[in-house]
């Protein structure tokens, strides 16, 4: 039995491109890298001596920028093609990255995080597209899911060594690392993908198509559904550490399991998950429906049941449910991206996550503040409710589309 499961496993990633398998390492180097990130709230204290509402606004802009980088980055690669973009925002997020650390003072920081995350998140989109170019409308999920696990193996190291690099070195050492592994990320890319072989591929699959995303009704309702969704998951990463430790007393550690748990599911199942529900030709709204129901039921979990065990369930069943709903729910925003120009809608799919993250992470923290977990789990789940309701509209919409 072992032995199918370790066959089906592996052959779950068969049938991928090269350049696929190339875009994820790319993407592991670059996300392994961002060791700044984790530690930027314990920087800016320590380091810089900013208060907790300084900390906040450094926090804003580093949102901003990432919508912003995001929406050019689509644009542009729309124009310029996505070699260009990725190479480019390779190349100056990586010298941002270096030059950040000399950033002195509350609004000089603020200014340098902005253009940091402008310049760093162009790169998404055009990635985005990149998959779309070398994917088969047949591995487009896998594909999305292999880029997934990349960022997860990626955010999963990068703490570790980040942490041993400011126990050694410094903080300083973080942004010169991350600078670093930005511009070995795109010597990768020149040497395993070169120019003029991507500029040919690219004009190959590019489509003709001119729908604008901004105009795309059944795709701007997508992203609201998105964004919804996305407000309440980004709490596992955020609030809910919280109240593992003041509810549960969980010290530093097995908090740390907990959200490590996640990241080995995701390494161990969610590939193998995907591989079958398509070869089982299962609905895709349903999944996405049944994945959102998950997410709920993991909030509820923590109030039914106000024991550690059932920490771990709710872990997983969130877990579970981002399995199921990520790559599924980027399948849609790919398939739609086919109605128009590719850039400008893997831009606002990106963007909608970047919305989530700026909203989701003040929004739960305030509703604790103000109502205590309990209350917050309950709204949260009505939240994933009404998103599971949006999406059954989602479904007719999409339908009534293809009849008419």
């Amino acid at each position: 039995m072992f032995t199918r499961a370790y066959r089906y496993y592996i052959g779950s990633f068969s049938g991928l491109s090269r350049e696929v398998w190339l875009l994820a390492f790319i993407t592991f180097v670059n996300r392994a890298g961002s060791m700044v990130v984790p530690f930027l709230s314990l920087y800016l204290t320590k380091d810089m001596g900013l208060s907790l509402e300084q900390v906040g606004w450094v926090m804003s802009s580093f949102g901003a920028g990432s919508v912003v980088g995001s929406w050019l980055g689509g644009k542009l690669t729309d124009t310029l093609g996505f070699y260009d973009i990725m190479s480019g925002a390779l190349l100056t997020s990586g010298a941002a990255f270096i030059l950040l650390q000399y950033a002195n003072g509350f609004w000089p920081f603020c200014a340098g995080v902005f253009v940091l995350m402008l310049l760093s998140d162009a790169f998404r989109p055009a990635m985005f597209v990149a998959i779309r170019s070398y994917a088969t409308p047949e591995s487009r999920t896998r594909s999305v899911t292999l880029i997934r696990l990349a960022i997860n193996l990626g955010f999963s190291m990068g703490p570790a060594i980040g942490g041993l690099i400011i126990a050694t070195w410094s903080y300083g050492g973080l942004f010169w690392v991350d600078g670093l592994t930005c511009f070995a990320a795109v010597l990768l890319m020149w040497y395993g993908l070169p120019r003029k072989q991507a500029q040919r591929d690219e004009q190959a699959t590019r489509s003709t198509a001119q729908r604008s995303p901004y105009r795309d009704g059944t795709y701007l309702f997508f992203l609201f559904i998105l964004v919804l969704i996305g407000i309440a998951f980004l709490q596992y990463f955020s609030t809910v550490p919280l109240f593992y430790s003041e509810v549960h007393g969980l010290n530093e550690f097995q908090i740390g399991l907990l959200l490590g748990m996640n990241g080995l599911l995701i390494f161990l199942a969610e590939m193998p998950l995907i591989k079958y529900c398509e070869d089982r030709s299962f609905d895709r709204f349903g999944i996405m429906i049944w994945s959102v129901i998950l997410f709920a039921l993991s909030f509820v979990v923590l109030n039914f049941f106000p024991i550690i065990a059932f920490l771990w369930v709710g872990m997983f069943l969130a877990t579970v449910g981002e399995m199921l709903n990520f790559p599924f729910m980027n399948r849609f925003a790919y398939d739609r991206s086919d109605h128009g120009p590719p850039g400008a809608y893997m831009a606002l799919f990106t963007i909608g996550w970047s919305v989530s993250h700026i909203i989701g992470h003040t929004l739960g923290l305030n509703l604790i503040a103000r109502f205590g977990y309990a209350t917050t789990w309950y709204l949260f789940t009505g939240l994933l409710l009404l998103s599971t309701v949006m999406l059954f509209f989602l479904k007719r919409m999409v339908q009534r589309e293809k009849v008419g």
